[in-house]
């Protein structure tokens, strides 16, 4: 019994380390295959001028909203226009919108809803709501949907145009970068970072026979007008709750053509403040990405904690060590690679283990919480699970 024990431990602790390794391996062969924009050969200006309207919903962030608003004012692309959309705030969001309108009227417009409507999140509201408004007034070619918290450089917008008509893409999305502020802010999004791998290949992005690469992202959905109308809008993804992975799946499965980039600092952001604050932000968002079924969640914390913390316990056995050193090479590695791209330190490795501890809490709190409470509450509008779990309308 005694060596039974043993021979699966240790196969059990190859196992998990050739994966990592694997994982380590294909991400340096073909990371490499997702352009960066701020690189010279990129540095394009689109041909033919296309018209661009920016989308930016936003419920009291009167703290973040005029730099957001400025750096898009500031883009170097001409043919832009602007559509702030004030979501039922009860701070001074819509006010701050108000009067940046008035001082750019011939590129800012700002919208305002008072009222929600049955059956709807906010946000998709929100966003349906401005693309509506945007296709009837403006016809653009395309439309970039992002949050109010979003910092863009002046060329961020200008250098995105370019590949996306240059790759003839439906959709694109570049990689935000993000701030970080405090070590639990580092560590916390250093490991979610890697983790990503796990979940979408961004080197398989483009590739249409792909389905489960399949990209979305709140802080830069840049899609042409055309294939936002053919998946039916954000009409068809109204009670998302993670609504840009539902929209990046729904592009992908639609056989759109979706690509991906890097930008260091093209478009940045900082996602919370401190641990707590990333992990609050995560409380509506874990539970939803396993579709509000605590089965795979319960799943996914098994996973992460073969994965990333019982490889922690196989360095204190002689017959586990060397594939538990493997792991945490290969893992240490990961987090150099996406360094390059993300700018946060591959240092986080160090305390890895830690990360995955505290996101297996999340995912179990958020579980929990949004059983207990039968729906979740997101800025101050409590939705219930009976309508979080219906599917998406059929394209």
């Amino acid at each position: 019994m005694h060596s039974a024990v043993h021979f699966i431990l240790t196969l059990l602790a190859w196992l998990i380390a050739l994966a990592w390794l694997w994982k380590a391996i294909t991400a340096a062969a073909f990371l490499r295959r997702v352009p960066d924009l701020t690189s010279p050969a990129h540095n394009l200006t689109p041909p033919n001028n296309p018209s661009l309207t920016v989308i930016i919903p936003a419920r009291n962030e009167a703290a973040h909203i005029a730099a957001c608003l400025q750096s898009l004012l500031n883009q170097q692309h001409p043919n832009l226009h602007l559509i702030a959309i004030d979501d039922r705030s009860i701070d001074s969001t819509g006010a701050i919108m108000d009067a940046l309108a008035a001082q750019h009227s011939d590129k800012l417009t700002a919208l305002h809803i008072t009222e929600l409507p049955t059956g709807w999140l906010g946000k998709t509201h929100a966003m349906a709501f401005a693309a509506r408004h945007a296709i009837s007034l403006h016809r653009p070619d395309y439309l970039l949907f992002t949050d109010a918290d979003i910092y863009f450089h002046p060329d961020a917008l200008r250098l995105s145009l370019a590949h996306t008509v240059a790759t003839e893409a439906d959709h694109f999305v570049i990689l935000p970068t993000a701030l970080v502020r405090t070590i639990g802010e580092g560590m916390l999004l250093s490991y979610l970072q890697i983790m990503g791998l796990w979940a979408v290949r961004p080197w398989r992005i483009s590739d249409p026979k792909a389905l489960r690469d399949a990209v979305g992202v709140g802080a830069f959905n840049l899609l042409r007008t055309s294939a936002y109308q053919q998946i039916g809008g954000y009409e068809a993804l109204r009670m998302e709750i993670v609504e840009d992975l539902a929209l990046g799946r729904r592009i992908k499965r639609a056989h759109l053509r979706q690509r991906i980039a890097t930008g260091p600092d093209l478009v940045s952001v900082h996602w919370a403040s401190g641990v707590n604050g990333i992990l609050n932000g995560l409380m509506k968002n874990l539970f939803a990405i396993f579709r509000y079924n605590p089965i795979v969640a319960l799943l996914s914390c098994v996973w992460f904690t073969l994965f990333c913390i019982v490889p922690v316990a196989f360095l204190a056995l002689p017959q586990t060590r060397t594939p538990a050193i493997l792991t945490f090479a290969s893992v240490a590695f990961l987090y150099i690679l996406s360094s390059r791209q993300s700018k946060v330190s591959p240092w986080y490795a160090v305390i890895f283990p830690l990360s995955a501890t505290l996101i297996v809490y999340s995912i179990v709190r958020s579980m929990i919480t949004t059983l207990k409470n039968g729906g979740v509450t997101w800025r101050g509008t409590f939705y219930p699970l009976s309508e979080l779990r219906k599917k998406p309308n059929p394209s």
